[in-house]
């Protein structure tokens, strides 16, 4: 489960990189992580967690996060969007509220009242947003190193979960979609 949350986290920070810029932030995230593991144990078993979760790439993930997404975030908002429950986010176009669940967000403009869920399928293995009622797939998991992400003229391709991949997949995405913003 602690795997797929950290997939899907990395799949959000690819789809929020593309609307949010970086900045310099708490990396809090990254911290848990590593606040968690100092206090598993010993310095010993300590280094072993730390050693594994870099194999696994647990570090990685959580670092790449932060970065892209949870850092910008927190930039934009002034609270960290790590912890669930309700969070106010205030941007030019408007106030909104972020709802998290554990299973999905509710995203509420307070000015006009709209709203989008976004929910993560398990039997899917995939997260999609319902709008009117009708969920719309956008991003699956197809291995623990891939992800069919939805293209601007709504096909989809296929990512490689990492630098690389996410930055091929900016490309896709920034060409007509973008434009338009």
């Amino acid at each position: 489960m602690k795997k797929k949350f950290l997939t899907v986290a990395l799949i959000l920070t690819v789809c929020g990189s593309i609307t949010l810029t970086s900045c310099i932030g708490s990396f809090s995230l990254t911290n848990k992580v590593l606040s968690w593991n100092n206090s598993v144990g010993n310095k010993f078993v300590n280094e072993l967690v730390f050693v594994a979760f870099w194999i696994l790439p647990v570090y990685e993930v959580t670092s790449i996060a932060d970065l892209l997404v949870l850092n910008s975030i927190e930039f934009w908002s002034g609270s960290n969007p790590v912890a669930c429950g309700t969070k106010a986010i205030d941007t030019e176009n408007g106030r909104y509220l972020v709802k998290c669940d554990g299973k999905g967000y509710d995203v509420i403009n307070e000015t006009s009242g709209e709203s989008v869920r976004l929910d993560f399928i398990e039997e899917d293995n995939a997260w999609a947003v319902n709008i009117d009622g009708e969920e719309h797939v956008f991003m699956s998991f197809i291995d623990d190193n891939h992800v069919r992400m939805i293209t601007p003229e709504g096909d989809f391709t296929t990512v490689e979960l990492s630098e690389r991949g996410v930055l091929a997949y900016t490309d896709i995405a920034d060409m007509p979609a973008m434009a338009k913003l």
